[in-house]
């Protein structure tokens, strides 16, 4: 690991601000990726500012009837909160399917949001990497590649981003509230948040420099059946070969929000008009212009089978 400079800040404005008063700053929540990161020196930041006690550690009602997520809650009471299980279960549920219970612990819900890939190139070193090394090219494409990405993807970059909490999030149409380095706040849609990785995939947001999260918004709560399903090698401690992300009517509509696919949780809209019609009409939607490799194509039909399984459960 580097050496770096440290401190700790008692605001969000704060921190903002520490952030932009010195370069190549990184933000310390929960640590459970950037420490493991800086050990690898994949990530080397010349300052650590801690926001661990900044105060954004609350879940609260919002007035539009939705709740108003603290950027440090961490993943174990988000999961546990009572309103969270009752009214928005697929979060709670996909929470649960994340990591171990001592890392929920610690994992927060801003850090959640933002940890990197866990593409095997992009952790190696010796290998590659874009969004490691911008402009060295990507050895995932013609390497080993069961894992990785089939849609939204490039020919710079076909990691996926690793997130289960992020995937029910999309469905929850949630936003991001932020506040940057000048004091001024803003809500960004998840649905806008992450970037596709086209020509530059090391820029994994649309956040600005210094810009650092408050907190995550969720609307007023969606009836329907809630269900998170994710498909993996192993039944626990393991990322998602796919995640399916559901809110199912009673008439068959719903939301639809997809993980293990794409750079970004991967949810279509329009897609979802065809969801009545079942699965397959809908998977043809969600994926077209995949772009698989010949290790990872059978992730289309593996997306298609779970989203059936899916929609039976609700059904029943």
């Amino acid at each position: 690991m580097k050496t770096f400079t440290y401190e700790r800040v008692r605001t969000p404005a704060e921190a903002a601000a520490a952030a932009a008063r010195t370069p190549g700053s990184k933000f310390l929540a929960g640590g459970t990726n950037l420490l493991d990161l800086m050990k690898l020196e994949i990530e080397t930041p010349a300052h650590i500012i801690d926001v661990g006690k900044v105060g954004l550690d609350k879940i609260e009602p919002t007035p539009a009837g939705g709740l108003r997520i603290g950027a440090l809650v961490t993943n174990t009471d988000l999961a546990n909160h009572l309103p969270v299980r009752r009214d928005y279960g697929l979060l709670s549920r996909a929470l649960l399917a994340g990591a171990t219970g001592q890392l929920r612990n610690k994992a927060t819900t801003a850090g959640n949001l933002l940890q990197r890939t866990r593409c095997p190139y992009f952790y190696d070193t010796n290998q590659r990497c874009n969004k490691r090394v911008p402009g060295s090219g990507c050895a995932a494409i013609a390497g080993f590649s069961r894992q990785l990405g089939v849609i939204g993807t490039s020919n710079a970059c076909i990691a996926t981003h690793p997130s289960d909490m992020a995937v029910a999030m999309r469905a929850l149409d949630a936003g991001v509230e932020t506040v940057k380095a000048n004091g001024t706040t803003r809500t960004i849609p998840l649905a806008q948040f992450y970037r596709l990785p086209g020509q530059t995939p090391h820029l994994e947001t649309i956040l600005e420099k210094n810009e650092l999260i408050t907190a995550v918004l969720l609307p007023p709560p969606v009836g329907g059946v809630h269900i998170y399903q994710k498909v993996r090698d192993r039944a626990s401690y393991a990322f998602a070969l796919i995640s399916v992300g559901a809110i199912v009517q009673k008439d068959g509509t719903g939301r639809i929000a997809v993980g293990g696919v794409a750079p970004q949780p991967w949810r279509v809209e329009t897609a979802e008009q065809l969801l009545p019609a079942g699965a397959k009409e809908f998977t043809a939607q969600l994926l077209q212009g995949a772009r698989p490799t010949k290790e990872n194509a059978f992730k289309l039909a593996l997306v298609e089978n779970t989203v059936a399984a899916v929609l039976n459960e609700a059904r029943h």
